[in-house]
């Protein structure tokens, strides 16, 4: 456990070690707006395999959690159209912010401050591994991909565009 005084807890790890998950820890130098393009570049990883936490909202200000790939944008038509919703929009970030508990750059979607449905485009649960935000900017955690769907009951929804 050399690495836990590197990084301090977050309520995201907390949950995961809590929950018996495994998990690596990937710090790295945090750019404003640099998204998960940067930090899947700093740390030598395939963007695909980084994955965004998005809090978008549906037609009724509903919040929910998006997790698509590094490298690819959610058409949030298709995203409706799966979910059953009418809409959805991505928050501004401060009710991004107020949904999550966490700062928008540093959104995990393991123990956010509200219970949101999750989508998790479906073809991050055929990787063998995701890195995914830790709940801080700059750091992102390392797990199996079906670990979201355990824990978060993300259902997966195929809405990716290319970025």
């Amino acid at each position: 456990m050399a690495k836990k005084d590197k990084v301090s807890e977050t309520p995201a790890t907390a949950l995961l070690r809590q929950q018996g998950v495994s998990f690596t820890e990937h710090p790295y130098e945090y750019v404003e707006h640099g998204g998960a393009q940067h930090s899947a570049q700093v740390l030598g990883m395939d963007p695909f395999s980084v994955v965004k936490t998005l809090i978008m909202q549906d037609q009724d200000a509903k919040p929910l959690v998006v997790l698509m790939h590094g490298n690819r944008k959610v058409s949030t038509k298709n995203l409706a159209r799966q979910a059953g919703l009418k809409s959805i929009e991505p928050c501004a970030p401060e009710v991004a912010n107020r949904h999550s508990g966490y700062l928008v750059g540093g959104t995990s979607p393991f123990a956010t401050r509200r219970q949101m449905p999750v989508f998790i485009e479906e073809a991050i649960l055929a990787l063998p591994r995701i890195c995914i935000n830790g709940g801080r900017r700059g750091y992102l955690v390392g797990i199996d991909p079906q670990v979201c769907v355990r824990l978060l009951g993300a259902q997966p929804v195929n809405c990716a565009l290319a970025e």
